[in-house]
């Protein structure tokens, strides 16, 4: 009685640790991204996130081998300097979450928190088709009819308004043939990729990982080349919405990957984690060196960094153990539960904290097939038995 309290209060614990995180990161992230003056090197916050993810993961390996720092040492050589080439596996998944975290960094930069929230739920339309077709899995009626509804839902939420249609029919003329073509490329991406993302990011959340460093894409330009406030509207937009279908598709692949790597070995979702975060710091260092080494020189590796930056950095870093932790003591149900609060939660705080999101009738619309989706797809349907003859008479 009393482990079956302990582990539902560890279930809501987790619950309640996933909506903060998820909720958490995206706002944090968008807000670090607009609203702060002093402008941060995103490498770096990558790089220091993968880093204090590599330390918590190292004092947990310490706690499994019962707080002996000796059985520690022993631990992190016999898993990493003595199985090298195990190790230097965990190098592609590494490289693929650099992108992904890019990624998301840039749909962030454009997105509204609530946009993007409810459109990267496409990971469970691309994860589901990669478990199908990669990993062999097999997909219920139920989970294909909630696929469709997530794809329908996500298609009313990036609809554009009403006021957006009239404002840029109103600029036809500056608007280019070419422009318009990147509109419908934009649509054929949002079905096309989503499908090959999701399975990655779902399986990274599935194993506990999370996303490994983050480099820094120059963004500016974008704005200073487009020649109007619709122009660059709408282009933000479609680099936003871009991204985040990329950032599902490098995830997803990496998910797969690394989850390939968790089931053909013993070693400890942790000691995963602590591979990972060695190579993402090494990537993250690399990056920096190449796209901010100016910056970095000129104004220090930690410019810009605020208090806000920190919580991004933080919230970053724990977000794999949080994941590992509901994926341990909860259930689809649970996760499902948690994504809905979570998208209302930054649509509420975008709207009124923000001020950077306005909900159209279309954007409520897919947000309700969305989550419906959401909880249709997670759902498991229990198998009656019914006792036999012999059993009936017993």
């Amino acid at each position: 009685m009393h482990r079956t309290q302990q582990q539902n209060n560890l279930k809501w614990i987790s619950l309640i640790s996933l909506i903060f995180q998820t909720t958490g990161i995206v706002l944090f992230l968008r807000y670090s991204r607009t609203k702060i003056d002093v402008p941060y090197v995103s490498s770096t916050a990558i790089v220091a996130s993968e880093f204090i993810k590599g330390l918590i993961c190292i004092v947990l390996v310490w706690i499994e081998n019962d707080c002996s720092f000796s059985r520690l040492i022993r631990k992190l050589t016999d898993e990493i300097y003595n199985k090298p080439t195990e190790t230097v596996k965990l190098a592609i998944p590494s490289g693929l979450y650099a992108i992904q975290n890019n990624l998301l960094f840039i749909a962030l930069s454009y997105l509204n928190a609530a946009t993007y929230q409810v459109t990267y739920q496409l990971k469970i339309l691309t994860t589901a088709l990669c478990s199908v077709f990669m990993l062999r899995k097999r997909i219920d009626q139920h989970q294909w009819f909630s696929l469709c509804m997530l794809a329908l839902g996500v298609a009313f939420v990036t609809w554009p308004s009403s006021d957006e249609v009239n404002k840029r029919t109103s600029s036809q003329v500056q608007r280019s043939w070419l422009q318009q073509f990147m509109g419908f490329g934009a649509v054929l991406m949002a079905t096309l990729t989503s499908g090959f993302a999701g399975v990655y990011f779902e399986k990274i959340l599935k194993t506990g990982p999370t996303s490994v460093w983050m480099r820094n894409i120059q963004l500016d330009e974008v704005n200073k080349r487009t020649s109007s406030q619709v122009q660059r509207s709408w282009l933000q937009q479609f680099m936003g919405f871009g991204a985040v279908l990329m950032a599902t598709l490098t995830s997803g692949f990496a998910g797969v990957y690394f989850e390939k790597i968790l089931k053909t070995g013993p070693t400890s979702v942790w000691m995963r984690n602590i591979q990972l975060a060695i190579f993402g710091t090494i990537f993250g260092l690399v990056i920096v060196y190449i796209f901010d080494y100016d910056a970095v020189m000129e104004k220090g590796f930690f410019q810009g960094y605020s208090t806000i930056v920190w919580i991004v950095v933080f919230l970053q870093a724990i977000g794999g153990l949080i994941i590992a932790a509901v994926i341990k003591y909860a259930d689809n149900i649970i996760k499902g539960f948690a994504t809905s609060l979570s998208i209302i939660l930054s649509s509420v705080v975008s709207y009124f904290v923000l001020n950077d999101f306005n909900p159209s009738l279309f954007f409520f619309m897919g947000t309700i097939l969305v989550i419906s989706a959401t909880f249709l797809y997670g759902w498991e349907r229990k198998v009656k038995v019914t006792p036999n003859n012999d059993q009936q008479r017993i």
